[in-house]
């Protein structure tokens, strides 16, 4: 490559000359610059929000049935009370939202892909394209068992009222406990596949998870414990016995890919 000549100014300092600089390098044919890709991440985010906004609505339509559903674990079958003159509008939105974020998540899964795929080896796209419908599945059965501990989760905080320490559960706060449970045994579930992936462009390996362990243990025991919403001693105990689980399985998985 010709070097670039610097224009001279007769009767100036060489320190004072005017530097020129040196055009951008081409991009080469078939990848993106800097631009397409911030305009290629905009409109996944789009897609994304429409997705969530309409399943959204479909969530808020049936807001009551799905009130109804998420109710009927809370022992006696106790009565929900808010206090604010909005608050029902907001807690049906709040569901409406978790719920159109569930509903969409094939969609969630399939623009990521989109964007992170071009950016991958043919042979990596091979390996990791049937783990995005695994994606969508995993996240189903931890919203799963999150509803199935929910009635020992909430009894267990119930069960400490007495005569004259009586229960008046608010929706608000009952509701927010119930999605934050939904949403952290969901994306927990898609551990998994972040180990996985990790796995196929070298980053980690089967033995470096087997050395890590006792750390990984405790770290599950931590994060699990600061996850859970309400303080309660089953949802802690079942998500990290859960991340356990799905973290030996990864082990055995990554090893029988060979790395």
């Amino acid at each position: 490559m010709a070097e670039i000549d610097t224009p001279h100014v007769p009767g100036m300092p060489a320190r004072l000359q005017p530097e020129v600089t040196p055009p951008a390098p081409p991009v080469a044919p078939g990848e993106m610059s800097l631009v397409d890709h911030l305009v290629e991440l905009r409109n996944r985010l789009v897609k994304v929000v429409i997705a969530i906004a309409v399943c959204s609505i479909v969530g808020f339509y049936f807001g009551d049935q799905i009130v109804a559903v998420l109710k009927s674990p809370l022992p006696g079958n106790k009565p929900l009370f808010f206090t604010g003159i909005g608050d029902a509008f907001v807690i049906k939105l709040k569901i409406a939202l978790v719920v159109g974020i569930i509903i969409s998540m094939p969609v969630l899964l399939f623009q990521i892909w989109r964007f992170v795929s071009p950016g991958l080896t043919p042979e990596e796209r091979r390996v990791v394209r049937p783990w995005l419908p695994l994606a969508f599945v995993f996240f189903a059965i931890g919203t799963i068992i999150a509803y199935v501990i929910l009635p020992f989760a909430a009894g267990f905080l119930v069960g400490f009222q007495t005569p004259d320490l009586q229960a008046l559960i608010t929706a608000g706060d009952y509701f927010s406990f119930v999605t934050t449970m939904f949403l952290a045994f969901g994306l927990i579930m898609e551990f998994p596949i972040l180990l996985y992936g990790l796995s196929r462009v070298g980053i980690v390996t089967s033995q470096r998870l087997i050395s890590a362990r006792r750390p990984a243990i405790l770290g599950i025991a931590i994060f699990a414990t600061a996850i859970t919403p309400g303080g309660d001693l089953v949802s802690p105990a079942v998500l990290g016995l859960t991340m356990y689980v799905l973290y030996e399985g990864t082990i055995f998985f990554i090893r029988r890919s060979g790395k």
